[in-house]
């Protein structure tokens, strides 16, 4: 008997080695609720959570299956109305519920994209602005091998900054999200469709460098994959929507965190009075040189604190 239950035991946690290969970990560190979604890919079966509420500073653990590929994303300003439909107004999925069942994120929202267990055994994870901006968002992999396994995202609130004509704002006249180019134009240019449907015609825009400046890390438009898309292998993912500039103790803590450029917003576009309304001329890089000193000033001071 005992043998058998040794044996049962080992299957079972075969089993479960087989099914899961990755547990996935959000955190809110946002001031106010968000209602994370979630969409699994073609061919990938919808996980059994595709949307739930996060307390500020409260964090979720779901486990994912093996091979799987989808997209995450957070929800704003989410209610339910008299007759229970749940609307968000902004990365609304569509359901009117709280689970998504399978809708994706109506644009404009920030995405964090995974494949996993890929093209040799890597993952393969992006933050992707192409869909536009709703919330920062940093994705930090751990205990894995292979690949880079850097860390990536979004970590600028840029909901204020946005370019007026693609600037979303909600009832109370609040800047809640910042569309694509695409989303706001339509035009094949700004969308990589028809002509542009490739890496040779599609180019960097002014809109999409508005996105590309302040999160180097992040897709700002289709064909941004050279410095967008990172592997890792047999990683588990921490996801923080809002995240904080780490201090050292929780650099120490985790290292990784501390490998993201981790901008603050008033340094980047102080003094670029044109990304009020980003015109076809692109801004110059001299306009960053004083933000790039105070940036360089600062990541000086933090080294020191260790």
């Amino acid at each position: 008997m005992a043998r058998l239950s040794l044996f049962t035991s080992l299957m079972f946690f075969l089993f479960i080695s087989r099914v899961y290969s990755a547990t996935f970990t959000l955190t809110n560190n946002c001031a106010h609720t968000i209602w994370p979604g979630i969409l699994s890919g073609a061919g990938t079966s919808q996980l059994d959570a595709t949307g739930f509420s996060l307390q500020k500073d409260e964090s979720k653990t779901i486990s994912i299956p093996a091979s799987w590929s989808g997209r995450l994303w957070g929800r704003t300003l989410c209610s339910e109305d008299s007759t229970g439909k749940f609307t968000c107004v902004t990365g609304d999925c569509g359901s009117g519920k709280l689970e998504c069942a399978g809708g994706g994120a109506t644009p404009p929202a920030t995405l964090a994209e995974f494949t996993l267990n890929g093209a040799n055994g890597l993952d393969f994870y992006d933050v992707s602005l192409v869909d536009g901006y709703n919330l920062p968002m940093l994705v930090v992999p751990q205990g894995g091998s292979g690949g880079n396994c850097s860390t990536t995202g979004c970590v600028v609130e840029l909901n204020g900054l946005c370019p007026s004509d693609l600037k979303v704002a909600s009832s109370d006249g609040s800047d809640v999200a910042c569309r694509s180019a695409c989303e706001a134009f339509g035009e094949p240019q700004y969308c990589c469709s028809g002509e542009y449907g490739n890496p040779n015609t599609c180019k960097p825009s002014s809109y999409s460098e508005f996105f590309k400046h302040a999160c180097p890390r992040a897709y700002s438009y289709a064909y941004d994959d050279g410095t967008s898309t990172f592997t890792c292998a047999s990683a588990d993912y921490v996801i923080t929507f809002c995240p904080s500039i780490p201090t050292s103790k929780k650099a120490s803590q985790n290292p990784q965190a501390a490998d993201l450029p981790l901008y603050n917003s008033s340094m980047i576009f102080s003094g670029n009075p044109d990304y009020n309304g980003v015109s076809s001329t692109r801004v110059s890089y001299m306009q960053f040189l004083p933000s790039a000193i105070t940036l360089l000033l600062a990541i000086w001071r933090l080294f020191h604190l260790f």
